[in-house]
């Protein structure tokens, strides 16, 4: 199918120029969440053979916080790359940006593959190594942030940076459930949240993305991140914004936008 990568191409043209585009449930409502996840791959393809690497997938929209925000009823997911990837305490530039946002998420990494269908909760966390601190930073090459799963599907589930904190737990040392977590901007507390937010369990969200990703014959693999969705709603970020999200027991992490 053409269409796919003819969107592919555009989406990646505005994720390079940092330039938004229409909608495409707009331009072409005859587009289907299978047709999104085929344009997806089809800019994973061309950023691997470009010498990037995947490091890990995503799950987003689980909290039905951020659902009712952008008016999707169904998480979406995406790939997270190298490029990606950023140390605690990173500083991000937003002119690498188009609309950055920010949001807390307690990332789970794998020490085996998780291979659906049929995969459990149970098995999330037995194939789990550790879990950390992070924070997603999102960012939409949609115009205005106006999209539908299918907009934020094709769009690599609007991914743009990962922070990794550098406190690691045990799945047995931490209940990931009722896990706090206390997001501040500049100082001043602006949201809270719990591991429970992302599906009722952020294994729960993981189960789901596997069992999801077989039917594309997609793997989540040993050494992996996986991002389970977050805590709360996203916020908003610009140049000047110092974003601290503090775990409890599970540790902090913090980045800086300039």
């Amino acid at each position: 199918m053409d269409t796919i990568k003819d969107y592919a191409a555009q989406l990646y043209h505005a994720e390079k120029n940092r330039k938004q585009m229409e909608p495409l449930t707009e331009t072409n409502p005859s587009l289907t969440v299978e047709h999104a996840y085929e344009i997806q791959l089809e800019i994973a393809k061309q950023k691997l053979a470009e010498g990037n690497s995947i490091i890990g997938k995503k799950v987003g929209l689980t909290s039905k916080a951020m659902q009712d925000m952008l008016q999707v009823n169904e998480p979406d997911y995406g790939h997270l790359f190298k490029d990606m990837e950023l140390a605690n305490k990173a500083v991000i530039s937003t002119e690498t940006m188009i609309a950055p946002k920010i949001e807390a998420e307690i990332g789970f990494v794998l020490k085996e593959d998780l291979v659906g269908p049929n995969i459990t909760f149970l098995d999330v966390l037995m194939a789990t190594d550790y879990v950390v601190p992070t924070l997603e930073v999102i960012d939409s090459r949609i115009k205005d942030w106006k999209i539908k799963l299918i907009d934020t599907v094709a769009d690599n589930g609007s991914s743009a940076k990962v922070v990794i904190g550098e406190g690691k737990k045990y799945v047995h040392e931490v209940n990931v459930r009722t896990v706090g977590m206390t997001l501040f901007k500049n100082d001043e507390m602006i949201s809270t949240g719990a591991g429970a937010a992302a599906l009722g369990h952020p294994a729960e969200a993981i189960a789901w993305l596997a069992n999801k990703l077989s039917s594309f014959d997609i793997v989540l693999k040993k050494g992996e991140l996986i991002l389970p969705g977050a805590l709360s709603g996203a916020v908003q970020v610009e140049a000047g914004a110092h974003i601290k999200a503090d775990f409890g027991a599970l540790g902090s992490v913090e980045v800086s936008f300039e």
